[in-house]
């Protein structure tokens, strides 16, 4: 048994084998052939192994008349290995002996070698894993004709351990059949781990080289509450992970009766509670825990993993499903959220260096006019269907504010020409994510109908943290004093303005940080759907003059650290069996 650590990003425990994705996106399963099938997976692997080294010989030959043979013997290395009737006999062996197919045989074989090498204490020793898995990556791609294994096509229930998983490859997962994932890269504030909150999948990500230690049909744990996977664990640790799952199904029925109640403080102040979406389909599970709203609608997963720009019909099916069944419920649609390195569509004018300061949101929209024409048009039309609001992302200037709303004038403008239908007085909204919105925040107030605090951008934007860096998650604090004096300045601007303010991200599915930002004046919040039953519970758990001397004391503290301590010492004194 084996425990790692990671970053916890989606809450709960997954228990089950696993399917390994490696960082070229070969699938490598623990599949089983019949007893007449084993002569033909041998002969595949004898022609993977014939067609890897004719192609590793044209290498060593390029090389070598190119740079001397000094450079071409490190291929004439790796033919050598892959030649070494030591490791033909033990792949066989596996597909001979143990029924394996060609392809999981040499994932197990070849990774049980590099973890020798690993281990050794002599670094060239150790450096020469590196050649065992290019040789393995060369022979799956050969054995797997290099095909990216769909993981929106799997049967049976797995656990997926990856190198990485895109955030529209995790938008594609079906939690029917993904009980859990692990990465080696990522942070807890990435795109990937906020799908996967979405979805209501245990995750864990930021682990670090941990590939190499497993193959596929091991059975692990996720730990998605305390950033753990277990590798292979013992009997004691899976019987107490087994009651952790049924008191997570347990904890569960319980928050289910809150449904229909108020997120109501002690003292009768009611808090507006609405739900994160990515996906039309989402929006049952918005009802089934109480949602008052949709409050933020991120739409840029229209875009993710195709090649083709979707169409104004394809937005208009999308919101119109999600409007109808929310109506008369407020859905806030936020527009394009991504970059242009993420945008298949778009051709890129040069590599952007740092994606997060490029292109990007309300930026790249203004650089695509049609782009964004045709998500506004399809928003305005399904504006006849329900209350629908509008909100623009990143906005950092009221030139880029303006700009925006004068193309949705413009929009208007021409579906009164066309005679279509929609809500003339549909509500516009901007995200504060940015330090410099906060700043100009007095000026932007009188532009718009509502705000909305994206804590996870602001964060990163104030810090200088890039949210996606798991070797910097420990300074991507929502606790920060600099982090929590920017709320409260935003705060305090929207409510002396008389402007509705709502807060989204991360920072407000973390029970502690609740009593907090009540204190501060907050009365509305969006989280993903599976965290209102928590978050409802804590806000009828506390009085709106509690939350103000908690937010006064927290405001004078001088350390992110201070601040979790603090809160977390009284959210217990209160909710002593809550996980803050």
């Amino acid at each position: 048994m084996q425990i790692l650590e990671g970053i916890a990003v989606s809450p709960g425990v997954a228990i089950g084998e696993v399917v390994v994705i490696d960082n070229e996106g070969f699938r490598i399963p623990a599949r089983f052939v019949t007893q007449d099938a084993v002569a033909g997976e041998i002969l595949r692997l004898d022609q993977a192994i014939a067609s890897v080294s004719v192609e590793i010989a044209k290498n060593r030959d390029k090389i070598s008349d190119r740079l001397g043979e000094h450079y071409g013997a490190i291929f004439a290395a790796h033919l050598q290995m892959l030649q070494d009737p030591t490791l033909h006999s033990a792949v066989e062996a596996m597909i001979r002996e143990k029924n394996h197919s060609a392809e999981y045989a040499v994932s197990k074989t070849l990774r049980g070698y590099a973890k020798v090498f690993q281990d050794l204490d002599d670094q060239y020793l150790s450096e020469r894993a590196h050649d065992i898995f290019d040789l393995e990556k060369s022979l799956l791609g050969k054995l797997l004709r290099r095909r990216r294994e769909s993981l929106n096509n799997l049967s049976t229930p797995l656990i997926v351990l990856a190198h990485n998983l895109t955030p529209s490859e995790t938008a594609k997962l079906d939690p029917r059949f993904v009980l859990g994932f692990a990465t080696e890269i990522g942070g807890p504030g990435s795109h990937t781990a906020i799908v996967a909150k979405g979805l209501e999948i245990p995750a864990v990500v930021g682990m670090g080289q941990f590939l190499t230690d497993i193959s596929g049909g091991d059975v692990v744990i996720v730990d998605g509450d305390h950033g753990q996977v277990i590798l292979n664990p013992d009997e004691p640790t899976l019987a107490r992970y087994r009651t952790e799952v049924e008191h997570h199904r347990s904890q569960a029925a319980e928050w289910s009766v809150l449904r229909d109640l108020p997120a109501m403080t002690t003292d009768g102040t009611e808090i507006q509670l609405g739900a994160n979406i990515e996906f039309p389909h989402e929006v049952a599970t918005c009802l089934e825990r109480g949602a008052d709203l949709i409050g933020l609608y991120r739409t840029e997963f229209l875009y993710l993993g195709t090649d083709d720009e979707p169409t104004e019909e394809d937005h208009y099916v999308a919101y119109t499903h999600v409007i109808k069944t929310m109506n008369p419920r407020p859905v806030v649609i936020r527009t394009l959220d991504l970059g242009a390195d993420k945008m298949g569509q778009l051709p890129l004018h040069e590599e952007e260096s740092n994606p997060f300061l490029g292109v990007r949101s309300i930026r790249l929209s203004l650089r695509n006019l049609d782009l964004f024409r045709i998500q506004l048009r399809a928003a305005l039309r399904a504006s006849a269907l329900g209350k629908v609001r509008i909100m623009f992302p990143m906005i950092t200037t009221l030139d880029e504010l303006r700009q925006a709303k004068m193309l949705l004038i413009d929009t208007m403008e021409d579906l009164n020409e066309d005679q279509i239908e929609f809500d003339e007085n549909v509500e516009v909204g901007m995200m504060v994510e940015v330090p410099a919105a906060v700043m100009m925040l007095d000026k932007l107030l009188r532009e718009v109908d509502f705000i909305s605090i994206g804590t996870n951008d602001l964060i990163q934007y104030c810090l200088a943290v890039d949210r996606s860096n798991s070797a910097l998650a420990n300074l991507y604090r929502a606790s920060d004093p600099a982090v929590l004096r920017l709320i409260q300045t935003t705060l305090n601007l929207a409510n002396a303005a008389k402007v509705p303010v709502n807060l989204c991200g991360d920072m407000s599915t973390t029970p502690r940080y609740i009593p907090l930002l009540l204190g501060l004046g907050l009365r509305s919040m969006s989280l993903p759907p599976s965290a209102i039953p928590e978050i409802k519970q804590v806000c009828r758990s506390f009085n709106i003059k509690q939350c103000g001397e908690i937010a006064k004391r927290a405001m004078l503290l001088d350390s992110a650290r201070e601040v979790d301590t603090f809160l977390t010492q009284e959210i217990r004194q209160v909710m002593p069996d809550l996980a803050p």
